[in-house]
């Protein structure tokens, strides 16, 4: 923990010197004006890493004097509304000024600012401690105290609830004594969490992506511990949790690598107090590659609530287990009396989210079925991913660009990441996926066994298409040999075309054998069946954090002119001449947010 004060008192520093950017309504408009959120998120979630890096160093260094902190609490009380221009709706759609707009944000605010002035106490000024009590009472806790109408995410069974619910209650318990209105929002808060779990299937998979995984459920588990220290209840004996805790471990694709089905990301990082917590209290361990590093040189956590944690619960053990038995010995089933965390298998089986995933020997194979109306949903039934030796090689692109527009069925689509134009499926007689819950696939078969696992889907129901009566993705993957068999089986009333797409970062070199994948570590190479058509489509886009993104399309043509035709793919995975095996990949941007 040393290398994260180390970090902190250089964040801090940094602060001093640094004004806080204005937010000027120039930028503010352009979500209206043009559908970009970045450019005034950017100077907003800036304003929030000052503030959080000199609210940290209060928090670890009792002697720091506080004069700049004042000043940025002071000024962030000065802000028009403490929610995202796109979230505009969560005042708007209550009769409410956008000083009372809580939306995830506003939210994380009231936490960040209620835990900073109990955490001062005395140090701070009275006159801006005062403010600050005003203003989180104004903008966001009378809200659920004083006001009996139920707000938009209270009934969302994803993220939203957990995070918006977590720090409001957290907010609460700062600079509330117990009583009446203390009590009112607990309550509610509390429902909002059970709102959140319902969402998981028995599985405990986030369809979200992991990098929304940790969103949710760290602040899910941060309220749980406060209202576990204030009343003794306790939300993390629910019995869907253990399984929702394990499942970054179940998807881990090797190297700190997440399948980025949906809006997920490739390399998002545990908080390291959270994955503390998992291990001392639940027994489950969080991939090591995966967890926040407090001794790297990296920024700071944005999120005011996983560095504090963080610095109050400490970083994982490297063997983790239950914590130092207290005196008396704990009773079983007690929070301190957590088994020892087990390794994961090699496979895992979600059927909640029908994702199969497989990792080991160095390589790491993913498939989703699903269907078309998933949180933060993408039109990918039949998608899937391969990975060797921590590198991404046929890959899913994860979030776009968060525009005006992106979180709008009727324009969703519309944009390359969320269309199944951007998945390696099928495009059936020139059609893409269709949106909707009634988009399913449907599992045939799914079998794991020594060596890998197997997976059969019924895409027939992703496509409207006249004349198409059954279309069978079958996955046959082996660690072992590093290799899929992919088989599209299709029947059909008419002659059609049907092409296959394959998806990456890199660029394919077309042979005469096929196709090859070729990255820095990493190679994987597809065999071609006969007859097809086949040629490379680069797109330039934008990625979640709107830098350029380069993809690669492999277009492979047929035309079906029988009723029945079966389609195999034969990839081979491995490591290139000469490669080292090492893992590689970007840092993680810790940016996240729902819309």
């Amino acid at each position: 923990m040393d290398g994260l004060h180390a970090r902190i008192r250089v964040a801090a520093d940094s602060a001093r010197r640094t004004p806080l950017p204005d937010l000027p309504f120039s930028v503010y408009r352009r979500f209206d004006d043009d559908g970009d959120r970045l450019a005034y998120e950017e100077l907003y979630f800036r304003r929030r890493a000052l503030v959080t890096a000199l609210a940290a160093e209060a928090l670890t260094d009792p002697a720091v004097r506080l004069g700049p902190l004042a000043d940025a609490l002071w000024s962030v009380c000065d802000e028009y509304t403490w929610a995202l221009p796109a979230h505009e709706m969560h005042a708007t759609r209550l009769d409410r000024g956008m000083d009372q707009c809580l939306d995830l944000f506003a939210a994380l605010t009231a936490q960040l600012l209620a835990e900073t002035v109990r955490i001062c106490g005395d140090r701070l000024d009275p006159r801006v401690a005062s403010r600050v009590r005003d203003q989180v009472d104004h903008r966001v806790l009378s809200l659920l105290a004083d006001d009996e109408r139920p707000l938009l995410w209270e009934d969302w069974a994803h993220n939203w609830a957990a995070v918006c619910g977590g720090c409001v209650g957290l907010a609460a318990l700062a600079l509330w004594e117990p009583g009446p209105r203390l009590t009112r929002v607990l309550d509610r808060c509390r429902r909002a969490q059970l709102t959140y779990l319902s969402g998981f299937g028995d599985d405990g998979g986030c369809a979200e992506g992991v990098g929304y995984w940790v969103f949710g459920f760290a602040h899910f588990v941060y309220f749980a511990e406060g209202l576990r220290e204030l009343t003794g209840e306790d939300l993390l004996t629910h019995p869907k949790v253990p399984a929702i805790a394990r499942f970054p471990g179940a998807v881990h694709l090797g190297g700190g690598l997440f399948p980025a089905f949906s809006d997920g990301e490739e390399r998002p990082r545990v908080p390291a107090g959270l994955a503390r917590q998992l291990a001392r209290r639940l027994g489950v361990r969080v991939p090591d590659e995966a967890v926040e590093a407090t001794d790297s040189g990296a920024d700071l956590a944005r999120d005011w609530a996983d560095l504090s944690r963080t610095l109050c619960w400490g970083a994982p053990d490297p063997e983790p287990g239950p914590a130092p038995a207290p005196d008396p010995e704990p009773e079983p089933g007690s929070p301190e009396s957590a088994p020892l965390p087990e390794p994961e298998a090699p496979t895992a089986y979600l059927p909640d989210l029908a994702w199969m995933v497989d990792r080991g020997q160095g390589v790491a194979f993913a498939a989703k079925g699903g269907h078309n109306a998933e949180a933060h949903n993408h039109n990918d039934l039949g998608q899937f991913v391969l990975a060797a030796h921590g590198e991404v090689l046929l890959a899913d692109l994860g979030a776009g660009e968060y525009r005006k527009g992106y979180f709008d069925e009727a324009t969703r689509y519309t944009f390359l990441h969320a269309s199944s134009r951007a998945h390696s499926v099928p495009r059936v007689d020139t059609r893409e996926q269709s949106a909707g819950g009634a988009h399913a696939a449907r599992v045939l078969t799914s079998q794991v066994h020594p060596h890998g696992a197997d997976l059969t889907l019924d895409l027939t129901g992703a496509y409207e298409v006249s004349g198409l009566t059954a279309l069978r993705r079958a996955f046959s993957w082996n660690r072992d040999a590093g290799e899929l068999l992919l088989v599209d089986e299709v029947e059909a009333e008419r002659p059609m075309p049907l092409e296959e797409v394959f998806v990456s970062r890199l660029r394919p070199e077309l042979r005469a054998d096929g196709a090859v994948w070729t990255g820095a570590v990493a190679r994987a190479h597809l065999d071609l069946p006969e007859g097809c058509d086949r040629h490379v489509e680069t797109v330039y886009t934008t990625d979640h954090e709107g830098a350029p993104d380069t993809v690669h399309l492999l277009r492979i043509g047929f035309h079906l002119s029988e009723r029945r035709a079966r389609l195999p793919f034969r990839f081979t995975v491995g490591p290139t001449a000469g490669g080292d095996g090492l893992p590689r990949g970007p840092e993680p941007s810790g940016r996240r947010g729902n819309p």
